[in-house]
């Protein structure tokens, strides 16, 4: 069969939806895939968070696209950056001034559309240049350097004030990931600090895990929260509850009570973990096909993750809300095995499509949720199963350390993570800081200086 006469499936973001269904394609006799992705790498999200304290490398928690489908046949790996969507003509418009040069757009038989998310500010875009996040790889890497930079700031800081300020980190969002990054930063300061500084110690080191509503976790059951609560305080984060972020600046974050009183708090470090939108090809979708678009950006899906009017497009993850036959939402956690599950799902309906078998609406099958506070702590809610403690945490280390791409990534990983166990410590290399702008560095003053 020539590669005109295949069927042409094209895959946008090389994340866990799109990875998940073109690992079932590879091989597959009449279909040929394209993934595309303005990266070369698929990123292990839900580790993100340890490149950004320190407790695990950059290379550790991506892997090259390319070396994971470069021995099918009929996968091809494009980098590049898609624009928009032609729907009527099928196809997908491309950026055309990329450095490698792509084709100015795709044609598709199927499209799959798994574009991913990033953190919503809730209408202050302003925030992001000084609340970091850690969705990205490259937002982890910068996080990582806000923070130990703070960190060297206290150390030659002669004022109390500014000693208290640069050694604060206040962390927005008490779901899974702010609660994770809220007690990794706490081990950090409790088994490093004492080694590596001489003037700042864990004790002064303040971490405020801010959340809007009465509980953390609020996905979890609440004794499960009551006792992340609980790890969280052992490692020294402080959970402040039922409070909004009504400012951040360089300087600090100003939080609201429910009574309307405001406290401004001096930080020199603030990490944004706190909802999520789509990407902005969601509403593209949504705007051609003239469907509808939820408040986080979502485009509305069928049952079975089709677009309306447009059954050979497909939106996985993030980027979609999905309907019930109803056309009621339905509520689906952002979280990746959400999106594997779908990546699944949309690679059985492309083959049960050319083979003519039924297809099916697609249901997610919830296997629990897992959250960790750090070495030996962690939360697992396993439905009629919930565990906490020692347990939880050695659940926790084995479904991240299975999903992980790439048997060198996994022993690289389980190596790193039982070193750090043993010792109390960190990779040395993680602790590295990278570029940093002026307002953020400490005094370089060299010799010679005034």
């Amino acid at each position: 069969m020539s590669a005109d006469s295949k069927h042409r499936v094209v895959v946008i973001g090389g994340g866990f939806g799109g990875l998940e269904t073109v690992k079932p394609l590879r091989g597959a006799p009449g279909i040929s895939v394209t993934l595309v992705d303005w990266r070369n790498f698929h990123l292990f999200q839900p580790l993100t968070y340890q490149v950004a304290t320190g407790s695990l490398s950059p290379s550790d928690v991506t892997y090259p696209l390319r070396a994971v489908f470069g021995s099918a046949p009929n996968v091809n790996v494009l980098l590049a950056a898609v624009s928009g969507f032609d729907l009527d003509a099928r196809k997908v418009l491309l950026v055309a001034d990329e450095p490698t040069h792509p084709p100015a757009s795709l044609e598709y038989d199927t499209l799959v559309v798994a574009a991913g998310s990033s953190y919503s500010y809730f209408g202050h875009e302003e925030w992001r240049e000084v609340a970091g996040e850690v969705k990205s790889l490259e937002s982890a890497i910068s996080v990582r350097s806000r923070l130990l930079t703070a960190l060297e700031r206290a150390e030659i800081a002669t004022d109390g004030g500014d000693r208290a300020a640069a050694a604060t980190v206040v962390v927005v969002g008490g779901g899974p990931t702010g609660v994770e990054i809220a007690g990794q930063i706490g081990e950090l300061a409790r088994d490093t600090l004492h080694r590596d500084f001489k003037n700042v110690h864990s004790g002064d080191v303040r971490i405020l895990l801010v959340e809007m509503a009465d509980r953390l976790l609020t996905a979890f059951p609440e004794s499960l929260s009551a006792k992340a609560s609980r790890f969280l305080r052992a490692v020294g984060v402080t959970p402040r509850l039922n409070s909004t972020v009504v400012d951040v600046d360089s300087d600090g974050v100003t939080l609201k009570a429910p009574d309307g009183s405001t406290e401004r708090i001096r930080a020199c470090t603030v990490i944004w973990a706190a909802g999520v939108r789509a990407s902005d090809l969601a509403s593209k979708l949504g705007e051609q096909a003239g469907t509808d678009i939820d408040r986080a950006g979502r485009v509305a899906v069928g049952p079975d993750l089709t677009l309306a009017g447009h059954p050979e497009v497909l939106v996985l993850g993030d980027m979609a809300s999905v309907r019930d036959r109803h056309g009621d939402p339905l509520n689906l956690p952002g979280l990746a095995p959400v999106a594997i599950q779908q990546g699944h799902f949309a690679a059985r309906l492309i083959q049960h499509r050319l083979s003519g078998r039924p297809t099916r609406a697609f249901h997610y099958i919830n296997k629990g949720n897992l959250a960790t506070i750090g070495r030996g702590r962690a939360v697992a809610d396993l439905g009629v199963i919930r565990l906490s403690g020692p347990p939880a945490w050695l659940i926790w280390l084995g479904v991240h350390i299975w999903y992980l791409i790439g048997y060198q990534n996994r022993l690289v990983v389980m190596l790193r993570w039982s070193i750090s166990f043993l010792s109390h410590g960190r990779a040395q290399g993680s602790r590295i800081i990278g570029e940093v702008s002026p307002s953020e560095a400490p005094s370089r003053a060299g010799p010679g200086s005034a």
